[in-house]
């Protein structure tokens, strides 16, 4: 058993980095579209600022995970190796597609699934974080489409009598620092809900842990991140994020709406803005939603008709899909790990 639950850490670290190559294009679609970076620099670049964010910001989300969404008092080695199974195969389902959906919403439908799986609806600690979380699938990309709009608006008219050769050229400079911001966001709130999850696992099984030789695995309380968890997660992402998801790139940087480094600019520093605040308290929002409403922010500020909105009711079906589906597949695969 101690090794099967070591596995599910090593299972964990698989989803963090499945995390990183999948919403890779939330980090990087806008800064490869105005060909301010070239994909191999802007992934690196991203995955750079994705591991510092660890060490830069606290660790609220990561809280969150470990204790506002699920009963700890239900959860076991199977119930967590369910909800990453869950999150990890509709990852990939819609890496496959090209859709960019939720990785962290994916975890938090998986989580849901096998606890319900196990023990029923009680075994969710609602209203606990699930009514902010289910809010901000609404609030997330509205926050990040009302600012990037506002952030258009305004420097359109401050800069109105710019020349555009000059305004390119400095947004080009200003895009390096607004992709940076925004890796920073999603590293920090992202790689947060892995480690909740890893604490979770550990603090619920610290009874084989107590004679353990490795110390650092016996966990008592879920309201102290390890900082080898801190380091195991900002690591995986960086990882995953540095192998690129070139497909949800295309979908984000190019279909939704066409993008220049002043827009790529004011979409990024809306991301940014909005990872920050909900990462503050301790919300764990989708990094996905968020970048695509500031991308369709920007479009819409040119007008209504430069935003491709069949595009954005695929991405919008599969925002509604994911927490359900993640949760069905957790749900049957905790059945199953349980029948064995």
């Amino acid at each position: 058993m101690t090794t099967f639950i070591l596995a599910i850490i090593v299972v964990a670290l698989v989803f963090d980095f499945i995390n990183g190559f999948h919403d890779a294009a939330n980090s990087i679609a806008t800064v490869v579209s105005t060909r301010v970076l070239s994909p191999g620099a802007a992934v690196l670049w991203a995955a750079a600022f994705n591991f510092i964010a660890v060490f830069v910001f606290g660790t609220a989300v990561a809280k969150t995970m470990g204790t506002g969404l699920v009963d700890i008092a239900i959860v076991d080695a199977n119930v967590i190796l369910s909800g990453l199974i869950g999150a990890i195969l509709w990852d990939l389902i819609t890496w496959w597609l090209g859709l960019p959906t939720s990785s962290s919403h994916a975890l938090i439908g998986g989580y849901g699934g096998a606890a319900v799986a196990k023990a029923g609806f009680t075994a969710l600690v609602f209203p606990g974080k699930w009514l902010s979380t289910l809010l901000f699938i609404v609030l997330a990309p509205l926050m990040g489409l009302i600012l990037a709009l506002g952030l258009t608006v305004a420097l359109s008219w401050i800069l109105r009598r710019a020349r555009p050769r000059k305004v390119d050229g400095t947004f080009r400079i200003l895009q390096f620092f607004s992709a940076a911001a925004y890796s920073l966001g999603h590293g920090t709130n992202d790689a947060q809900k892995t480690m909740g999850i890893i604490v979770g696992l550990l603090v619920a099984e610290q009874a084989r842990f107590a004679s353990f030789p490795v110390p650092a695995l016996h966990l008592t309380t879920l309201n102290q991140i390890p900082f080898w968890v801190v380091v195991a997660c900002g690591a995986a992402m960086g990882l995953g994020t540095v192998s690129g998801g070139w497909r949800i790139v295309r979908t984000m940087g190019q279909r939704i709406t066409r993008l220049k480094p002043f827009g790529g600019f004011c979409a990024e520093t809306a991301g940014a803005i909005t990872l920050f605040v909900s990462s503050h308290f301790g919300i764990p929002v989708s990094t996905t939603h968020t970048i695509t409403g500031a991308i369709t922010g920007v479009g819409a500020a040119q007008r209504l008709s430069a935003v491709r909105w069949g595009v954005a009711g695929r991405i919008v079906w599969a925002w509604v899909l994911t927490i359900p589906a993640a949760f069905f597949i957790a749900f049957i695969c905790y059945l199953i790990l349980h029948a064995i």
